[in-house]
């Protein structure tokens, strides 16, 4: 009994001292939620149109006003992305080794932050409550637009290209016509959602890195330890397994990184994380081809994304929001084919007096395209006017409007 006293006693003194000598690594800070990343079934150009056509019939408009939500999700992804490129530096200036996604994301943290500042900019406040907002689903509450967004970066993995994104959006509006302010809105909503899948990324590095860094303490600790009074081995292995480390394959890979090869010592702590995983039916080596998948993946969104951003950049909107209106499809009807003559500025004024009808008389833009363009025929039909003057007595001026808003019922 006196012997056992005298064991507990020396061992509760061993026990400080090896904790002054190597403090138990804790957590610093809590961490930001772990979403998945943006990253659905991978879309070639033909499937992402039926998935468009798909997803037009699931949405429904919410009537309800709903508050901004955008701009105080920037705000923190903005943080969350600042943490990362923080903790990432702080390792790199440690010679610690970072995962490609990181490198990708430090590299680029000036265009990153750049695309931010964009942002915040073309989305004044309130600017996203004048779009249609979802009823229901995972964005409910959110823009219409925001969600075709995210849909767009889903099945891209953060790839954004002209072609594929023209056909998902043409076949969206096969179903349900966006409206003029939605397709002005899309650049801005790419832009959200890929700093959203950025974000996601980031805060996956950010556990990983904290995960790798206990593991870099732990085996430093049992690494001294070993060559400094190997017997006391076990006691520091006991005091990792209390502890509970992470069952996570960013420490496990990292700690078997440091260990496998480092001699007969240390494949003691190497077999206790075997049998520790075997309760998860794991493996050491399951868990690091997880890891080097799951850091491939990352990888691929990062670089993905930080492409798309580029490609928003040098896009021409101002053609594609032509492109995809069918209310400037419709407005190319007119008699003489006047109004594709025009230059962009007065097609952009046309198809703006149109937003401003529909918004007053609660109609769908399309319709009052349609109106206006049935007016048109009919006074060329009635008419001997040339093509010129029949084209410009549609909205050439706001006393214009007011007239065919008049003549299609809506009070101006």
């Amino acid at each position: 009994m006196e012997t056992r006293k005298t064991f507990l006693r020396w061992w509760r003194r061993f026990r400080r001292t090896l904790a002054g000598r190597f403090p138990t690594p804790e957590p610093a800070g809590e961490l930001p939620p772990r979403e998945q990343p943006l990253r659905a079934q991978l879309f070639s150009a033909e499937h992402m149109e039926r998935h468009g056509r798909q997803l037009a019939h699931s949405h429904s408009i919410s009537p309800v006003q709903n508050p901004d939500r955008l701009l105080d999700r920037l705000s923190d992804n903005q943080q969350v992305l600042d943490r990362a490129c923080s903790l990432l530096t702080t390792a790199a200036q440690a010679n610690r080794g970072l995962t490609p996604a990181g490198e990708w994301l430090l590299d680029n943290i000036y265009l990153i932050e750049e695309q931010i500042a964009i942002a915040r900019r073309h989305l004044p406040p309130n600017y996203s409550r004048e779009l249609p907002r979802l009823q229901k689903g995972p964005s409910s509450g959110l823009p219409r637009v925001y969600d075709i967004a995210l849909n767009a970066i889903s099945h891209g993995d953060g790839r954004v290209d002209a072609e594929s994104l023209s056909r998902f959006l043409a076949a969206y509006q096969e179903v349900t016509p966006l409206k003029l302010g939605e397709l002005w809105a899309i650049p801005i909503m790419l832009r959200l959602a890929l700093i959203e899948n950025l974000r996601r990324v980031g805060a996956r590095l950010i556990g990983d890195r904290r995960n790798q860094d206990l593991a870099d303490q732990w085996a430093d600790q049992l690494t001294e330890v070993a060559e400094s009074d190997p017997k006391s081995l076990v006691l520091v292995i006991a005091d990792m397994a209390r502890s509970q480390p992470p069952v996570a394959s960013s420490f496990v890979a990292e700690f078997a990184r440091r260990l496998q090869g480092q001699g007969a010592a240390l494949a003691l702590p190497l077999r206790w994380v075997d049998q520790w995983l075997a309760d998860s039916d794991q493996t050491i080596e399951q868990m690091v081809q997880i890891e080097n998948q799951q850091q491939a993946a990352e990888q691929v969104s990062v670089s993905s994304s930080i492409g798309s951003l580029r490609f928003l950049a040098t896009m021409d909107w101002r053609e594609f929001v032509e492109t995809m209106s069918v209310v400037d499809r419709t407005l190319r009807e007119d008699p003489g084919g006047t109004y594709g003559q025009m230059d962009f500025a007065t097609r952009d004024r046309y198809r703006h007096i149109a937003e401003q009808i529909a918004r007053r008389g609660g109609l769908e833009e399309i319709t009052v395209a349609e109106k206006a363009l049935k007016l048109a025929r009919d006074r060329a039909a009635a008419t001997d006017v040339d093509d010129i003057a029949v084209s410009q007595c549609w909205f050439v001026a706001d006393a214009s409007m007011v007239q065919v808003a008049t003549e299609i019922g809506v009070t101006s």
